[in-house]
């Protein structure tokens, strides 16, 4: 582990799948089991100080719809707040990091509306539940928009039209990553808020569909957006097979375009079968945050790390006092 300036920097982390693994597997336990690439002991490993978990409804287990998401919900309460003691952060006051020992926060988003089952009601009951960002589709077609890999790119449908407008008045706040490219722009052209890409890498550095073109990211970097770059192999180097080295690349890109100040990380952990070597689990970020500070200045190395994230957090969310 990097000790010294890495081990000083908190982490925030905008996407992981353990929750799914842990429906799909009820056996499995949150503080340290193999099965899981993120548990709570190796956040506390790397340093990460939050952790945002996806609620994503897998097809394989069934239909998906809202009684599904309320089962990962009760595991998010159940397992990872009340069982590890990780702190659930939805207000705009608590979104501090200081360098001083203390739990993780942790953060809800739905990863595809898929489950909602075009009820609006049901999305004011997530934002009321504590869900802070909505991603609109995995990577096909649902009620509301085409996914990107649905070949006719379509856009919003007016029923996802409405979800936009409820999204941009309640404080949901919007994830792009996995909608598609017509969307993108349907949105950028409607949303009244910046959005985000919670898991998205640069598609000039690797050609992957679910990666952001050039334009993409200059309209997220001009509306003050976020870009989460992801550590999903094949996002990252053409080909898979991708080490911790590649990541930079994107990181220089989207640099190139102006969207340092947009940069944070959505590491996709416990949504992939295969691995960026150096970067397997949370555990392994002190180690990274130690080569971005070979390579980079510090004040922009900590903004990637969590600085960028916190101040879209604490600008975009609901205030509790306004509760």
């Amino acid at each position: 582990m990097v000790m010294g300036k890495a081990a000083e920097f908190k982490i925030a982390d905008f996407h992981c799948d353990a929750l799914s693994k842990l429906q799909a597997e009820p056996d499995i336990h949150f503080k340290s089991d193999r099965r899981l690439d993120v548990t709570a002991e190796r956040l506390v490993a790397g340093n990460v100080g939050l952790q945002v978990f996806a609620v994503y409804l897998s097809e394989a287990m069934g239909k998906p719809g809202f009684t599904r998401i309320l089962g990962q919900l009760e595991l998010f309460r159940k397992r990872v707040v009340e069982g590890e003691g990780l702190r659930w952060l939805r207000w705009k006051e608590e979104a501090v990091l200081t360098s001083a020992p203390e739990p993780p926060w942790a953060m809800l988003s739905l990863e595809g509306v898929d489950g909602l089952e075009g009820n609006l009601f049901y999305a004011e009951l997530l934002f009321e539940l504590g869900f802070r960002f909505l991603g609109v589709t995995w990577n096909y077609a649902n009620w509301a928009a085409d996914g990107v890999l649905e070949s006719r790119n379509g856009g919003f449908t007016e029923k996802g039209r409405q979800l936009i407008d409820w999204c941009n008045t309640s404080g949901m706040l919007l994830d792009v990553s996995h909608l598609a490219p017509a969307g993108f722009w349907e949105l950028a052209e409607r949303s009244t808020r910046p959005f985000i890409a919670s898991h998205s890498n640069a598609a000039a550095v690797c050609s992957h569909p679910r990666n952001l073109s050039d334009g993409q990211i200059k309209a997220l970097a001009a509306m003050d957006g976020r870009i989460g770059l992801t550590f999903v192999p094949w996002f990252v180097r053409d080909g898979g097979g991708a080490k911790a080295e590649d990541i930079l690349k994107h990181i220089e890109h989207i640099c190139s375009l102006g969207g340092s100040r947009q940069l944070m990380f959505g590491s996709d952990f416990d949504g992939i079968d295969a691995w960026v070597e150096g970067l397997e689990h949370p555990g392994k970020y002190e180690d990274f945050a130690g080569l971005l500070l070979k390579h980079y200045p510090e004040v922009e190395v900590k903004g990637w790390l969590h600085g960028n994230a916190l101040s879209f957090l604490s600008t975009h969310l609901p205030s509790r006092i306004n509760k």
